[in-house]
């Protein structure tokens, strides 16, 4: 390090929007996004949504040759969809599946099935030990009335202290991936206030918006300080963009020059210091082509690293009351999530009940006819036959339901208590 004291390190981050037979020109898509890895010397790569480990295997020989080390993440029915690419030895990796990740009788939005997760991997990058997080938060359907808010606020508390209790032994911490959360959004404001995690675009110093994932760009160079607006669109780090020919129009009614969702953070840790040089995004389609990477806009920051003097003190921004605030917001909106779900448990252990009080007399009447009760009259078996198999139906059903949102009580519960000690010990400090 005292031959280098300051090391650069090229990340790439997207969402690749990868699905099986429902996204649209994804093997295409797919082949672009390794052509373009294959020509950018970027030394960590971060993708999202890669659901079929076909893609993931193909796109492995391809850049075998660039960046030899990788991993697949594997979680619920289909997969996270998570992998990484590295140029550098990965030494250990872990997976956390997030313990609530929406419903699953929401079969249009899948999230649950996906089982989202953060990956995380320690990798030695010349003298510095390096912790690389690769995430994905559950997807906001409606702003609006945003039933997954909960469940979000959940990710990204369970993330924030995962990263705190297994960021301690590494130099460097870096989290990339879509948060599916606005940069104002009390859920990014979480997790940034309790990691100390700093945002790659907020710190960067140049800011520049690509045309093809990596080279041959417009830079503008901007101050530290100077103030962004989401109003001006892709200029401002957006991610989804209108201009995508791939984007939901109707999710950026509110925001017509786009939003920013997918996010490169970091922190130092010890004795180095981490100063975000470059930022830049995609925009449009790849030249040549009449076809985009992805939905959304890749994320690419140049990071320099440099080791300092003395350790540094862990400045987390734990201190203060602005940190308060923010976890008082988060802990509202859990409970207020908490009492929907006891009102769901409630509903489905009510329909268990009166399924299985049918069926109780449904049983009584069939003991009736056998003791001859009924004589004269005929027994109407198809009749009974079939309210018998929607009674047993709606009992396992409801049952079903009521043990998920058991659950789900049991999960917002004890995140609304780890969240009220927080804020207690927050406001306890002088």
């Amino acid at each position: 390090m005292e031959d280098d004291p300051t090391l650069r390190l090229r990340v790439f981050d997207l969402n690749c929007w990868a699905i099986r037979y429902l996204s649209k020109r994804r093997q295409e898509r797919v082949r672009l996004i390794g052509d373009m890895l294959q020509q950018e010397g970027f030394d960590l790569v971060l993708l999202q949504e890669v659901w079929s480990e076909q893609d993931y295997s193909d796109l492995k020989v391809k850049l075998g040759g660039y960046y030899p080390f990788s991993h697949y993440f594997r979680s619920g029915v289909i997969g996270s969809g998570l992998c990484v690419f590295s140029r550098f030895p990965i030494l250990d990796t872990l997976l956390y599946q997030y313990s609530l990740n929406g419903y699953p009788y929401m079969l249009q939005h899948g999230d649950w099935f996906c089982g989202k997760s953060v990956g995380l991997q320690v990798s030695m990058w010349k003298s510095a030990s390096l912790l690389l997080g690769s995430h994905q938060l559950h997807a906001e359907y409606c702003r609006e009335k945003d039933a997954y808010l909960p469940h979000r606020l959940v990710q990204a508390w369970e993330l924030a202290q995962f990263i705190r209790h297994t960021s301690k032994a590494a130099d460097v911490v870096l989290l990339g991936g879509d948060l599916n959360m606005h940069p104002e959004d009390v859920g990014i404001r979480l997790l940034r206030g309790w990691t100390g995690l700093r945002d790659a675009f907020a710190e960067a110093t140049h800011f520049e918006v690509s045309s093809r994932g990596g080279a041959g760009s417009q830079g503008t160079p901007r101050a530290s300080h100077q103030p962004r607006h989401l109003s001006q669109g892709c200029e401002d780090g957006c991610t989804l963009v209108p201009n995508n020919c791939f984007t939901d129009k109707s999710e950026l009614l509110p925001f017509p020059l786009g939003i920013r969702i997918d996010y490169i953070l970091y922190k130092a840790i010890s004795s180095f210091m981490v100063k975000c040089e470059e930022l830049k995004t995609t925009t449009g389609a790849v030249p040549g082509m009449d076809v985009p990477f992805s939905d959304h806009e890749a994320v690419m920051a140049t990071l320099h690293i440099q080791r300092q003097g003395e350790a540094a003190s862990a400045t987390l921004s734990t201190a203060g009351p602005m940190l308060a605030d923010v976890v008082m917001e988060a802990r509202t909106e859990v409970g207020v999530g908490l009492r929907v779900a006891q009102q769901q448990r409630y509903s489905s252990g009510r329909m268990a009940i009166l399924a299985l009080l049918l069926l109780l007399l449904q049983a009584a009447a069939a003991l009736g006819a056998l003791a001859g009760l009924d004589a004269g009259q005929p027994f109407p078996k198809l009749s009974f036959c079939l309210l018998a198999f929607l009674a047993i139906g709606i009992l396992l059903l409801a049952t079903g339901l009521y043990l998920f949102h058991t659950m789900e009580v049991k999960m917002l519960h004890g995140t609304e208590e780890q969240m009220r000690m927080v804020l207690q010990v927050l406001q306890e400090r002088p």
